[in-house]
């Protein structure tokens, strides 16, 4: 792929673009590449500086991984998201195992960690972009934390059903039971038996190809999501 392209898309994506050097955008440039990734597939382990991860289609899913296999999502990527947790080369406080994976089809450019991390050390403003985006990604991850301790079971679903009804512009779902449970760090038997009474209430319709939002007032109550 050509450097141009490349170029095109950082200038889209990246603030501190028109303030570094013709040098260092080239050297990104060339030190960049597209990769697809199928659906399941592990992208980051957690060992390696795996680089800057751009998706440019599909979704990835960040998550961690307890010593039993049990894993919780921290948060997921979508079209034009940035993963710099993947990056530990540049982000010299990442010291703990993020696991990335694509949860579909994916196309992303990556950056090499490296690269990355060489022309951070003399431009402060990309550093200052990674450590802020780094950063808004910790929110997500202190609101995913503060859901399964302090919230109830019924509350923690109804958010993530609205949110992702919110970003996909649709009140079907189609997402299983399965899922849904491990983007919500949850079991996916505790799921299926809210889902079913969610669907007692007339609140949602649970079918083999996902869930629809029937009553979105009470789901936005049970939520306590200001619409």
């Amino acid at each position: 792929m050509s450097d141009k392209l490349f170029e095109n898309i950082y200038k889209e994506n990246f603030p501190f673009w028109e303030k570094i050097s013709h040098g260092d955008r080239d050297y990104i440039c060339q030190n960049s590449y597209m990769v697809s990734y199928p659906r399941g597939k592990n992208i980051h382990n957690g060992e390696e500086c795996s680089g800057v991860i751009l998706v440019r289609s599909g979704s990835l899913r960040l998550y961690m991984m307890s010593d039993e296999g049990k894993d919780i999502t921290l948060y997921r990527l979508h079209q034009g998201d940035m993963c710099m947790l993947s990056a530990s080369c540049v982000l010299d406080a990442i010291t703990f195992d993020v696991l990335v994976g694509a949860e579909q089809d994916s196309q992303c450019c990556v950056i090499g960690g490296p690269a990355f991390a060489t022309v951070s050390e003399r431009n402060p403003d990309i550093r200052i972009f990674a450590l802020e985006t780094a950063v808004s990604r910790f929110s997500d991850v202190m609101w995913v934390m503060q859901q399964i301790l302090f919230m109830s079971m019924d509350k923690r679903l109804a958010i993530f059903l609205s949110d992702e009804s919110a970003r996909i512009g649709s009140d079907t779902i189609a997402l299983t039971h399965g899922q849904i449970a491990r983007y919500m760090g949850s079991a996916r038997e505790v799921v299926s038996r809210m889902l079913k009474y969610f669907a007692s209430e007339g609140i949602v319709k649970v079918s083999r190809g996902g869930v629809t939002i029937l009553d979105k007032r009470r789901l936005w109550r049970l939520a306590a999501v200001e619409k």
